[in-house]
């Protein structure tokens, strides 16, 4: 199978050359493109100076911007797989072996999942999680444990539906989507480490936002889509 790894990447010049060092480490024959998302510091020049491989975003277009660049950059160049892969060093790359092969097992979506066999702690940084993941099986009655992951694989049918689909950003609630629409979904357990460098944009005012959305989005929303 052609494998492609996307990389959405928005001011990660701190993190982005061990994290696509840990990529040629650790899966070596798996083609990678970081998408550099409009970044204010130095992370294109950086891509630049390691000769990395990179599409250049002239602004910032999001994390859904970013990776659907990536999305259509794997169908004009006719992967089987795409990795969704956080630039900010959080996933690592020895388990993209495993979640390619739950693709090739035919899976259409596997996740990188945090809680498999780990149990999910009962944080106020794990509460959003909890609410999503039983909002979802309410919807669908399938159960995801860390529907927050960023850390996916798609087969070539969900490469195109997250390529072309303006409403179908790679977020917990388009899961209600894609399982509405028959796609198997499977998650296998992963580690993630603490990012290094910067920060990230979920502080407590934007998690709740950002928790709030997407419970709206899977009761209201993503049920009554088109199919």
């Amino acid at each position: 199978m052609k494998v492609l790894v996307v990389i959405p990447a928005y001011n990660e010049e701190g993190n982005i050359v061990n994290t696509v060092h840990d990529l040629e480490r650790n899966s070596p024959g798996v083609d990678y493109i970081v998408v550099n998302d409009g970044s204010k510091d130095h992370t294109l020049d950086i891509l630049k100076q390691h000769k990395m491989r990179y599409i250049d975003g002239f602004c910032n277009l999001g994390l859904f911007g970013a990776v659907q660049t990536g999305f259509k950059y794997a169908v004009m160049n006719d992967y089987d797989v795409v990795i969704q892969f956080d630039g900010d060093g959080q996933h690592s790359a020895v388990y993209i072996e495993s979640m390619v092969q739950e693709i090739k097992e035919g899976y259409d979506i596997v996740i990188g999942s945090r809680f498999v066999n780990n149990k999910k702690p009962f944080t106020a940084r794990m509460l959003g999680s909890r609410l999503i993941s039983l909002a979802i099986k309410i919807v669908t009655g399938k159960k995801i444990n860390d529907p927050t992951s960023g850390f996916r694989a798609y087969n070539r049918e969900c490469i195109r539906d997250y390529a072309f689909d303006m409403n179908n950003p790679p977020e917990p609630d388009t899961l209600v989507y894609m399982l509405k629409k028959g796609r198997r979904i499977k998650e296998v357990q992963v580690e993630m480490k603490e990012r290094e460098f910067g920060e990230s944009y979920l502080n407590l005012t934007n998690s709740i936002k950002y928790m709030s959305r997407m419970v709206i989005s899977i009761f209201l929303i993503q049920p009554f889509r088109k199919r």
